[in-house]
């Protein structure tokens, strides 16, 4: 089991010289460096946000997470495992090891955290009351090193991701076209200093679990849960998070959601904007609402002065969604995978 005393953590199966601690707001260099070592090796490329690194290390997202930093005996950072109690009955777990560590090596301490992060899981699970829960794990389609760890590990490649981005002209601030006959698109409603409204905001994310039911691993996600998942991101913004609705002969319907936040600058060091959720209600579906809802987020981004407009497709997606963002200008940067492993509460 896992033990911790006064920041250290002992972590059963690693190397013999090897050390495990809870980490700090200190840490924040260090773990920036073996996550940008690790994405180069991985992908070819890294983007490393050091404020949402320092969130998650010590922060606000460290709230919902349990996690370890391991050190060589001089100090050397070669590890860092974080499980996240995302809702109720699903942990994500992150294991990310220095990528010129010797691979024996490497292997051995990838799988006693693995280990590790399941008796984390299962501990929360237990604290919930819950018989089971789901462990959700990634990594980048290249990097068959961390995908043969998650298969030692008990995982299973779940499904693709496509990472696609699309730039974005300042002339798109005005010159792209309106939502489709019947179709409104509006920021949530504010309070005088700024606060969301909550029925706003409820409608948002009842909106967004009513259009995911249908979509690949949907679960249900409290709303407390999901409000306080995008406030742990440091580039969470009130004012990004949108409604579009349709005309019925009932009147207005929710159609549809978006929310948004801040990327980190890019080399350029201009800042990007970042789809978190576009969810299209099925009953809404065909009417040109999610065209509608990404006209909207481009125009604001080339409104606030930045470049790009990121977001995650699901690469076999049933609503056919890749379609629409090549279309519409996004093109895939790289892949990930979903990897996933369900264990019993003993």
């Amino acid at each position: 089991m896992v033990s911790v005393t006064e920041g250290d953590m002992s972590i059963d199966g690693m190397p013999a010289g090897l050390a495990a601690r809870v980490p700090s707001a200190a840490d924040g260099p260090a773990v920036e460096g073996l996550l940008t070592a690790h994405q180069r090796a991985a992908k070819g490329s890294s983007g490393v946000d050091p404020t949402a690194v320092l969130t998650q290390l010590a922060g606000i997202g460290s709230w919902t997470r349990r996690q370890a930093l391991v050190h060589d005996g001089g100090g050397r950072l070669l590890a860092w495992l974080s499980v996240h109690d995302r809702a109720s009955g699903r942990t994500l777990v992150e294991v990310t090891v220095a990528p010129d560590l010797p691979a024996r090596d490497a292997s051995e301490l990838a799988l006693a955290l693995f280990a590790a992060a399941e008796r984390h899981a299962v501990d929360i699970a237990s604290t919930r009351r819950l018989p089971a829960t789901l462990l959700d794990s990634g990594a980048y389609e290249d990097d068959t090193r961390q995908q043969g760890w998650l298969t030692a590990a008990g995982f299973a490649h779940a499904r693709t991701w496509l990472q696609m981005t699309r730039a974005v002209a300042l002339a798109e601030a005005t010159a792209l076209p309106p939502p489709r006959g019947g179709v409104a698109v509006r920021p949530v409603d504010q309070h005088d200093d700024g606060l969301p409204v909550a029925r706003d905001l409820q409608l948002v994310h009842r909106v967004l679990e009513e259009s995911f039911e249908d979509h690949f691993s949907s679960y249900r996600e409290s709303f407390p849960e999901f409000v306080m998942r995008l406030r742990e991101d440091p580039g969470h913004r009130w004012d990004h998070w949108w409604l579009a609705s349709v005309r019925t002969p009932e009147g207005l319907l929710p159609a549809g959601a978006l929310v948004c936040s801040v990327l980190w600058p890019d080399r350029t060091g201009t800042e990007g904007t970042y789809v978190d959720y576009i969810g299209v209600h099925r009953r809404a579906r065909g009417r040109g609402v999610a065209k509608a809802l990404l006209h909207t987020v481009i125009a604001d981004a080339a409104r606030r002065g930045r470049n790009r407009v990121g977001l995650e497709v699901d690469a076999d997606s049933p609503t056919g969604a890749d379609g629409l963002y090549t279309a519409m200008g996004w093109v895939t940067d790289y892949r990930t995978q979903s990897w996933h492993r369900d264990v019993l509460v003993p």
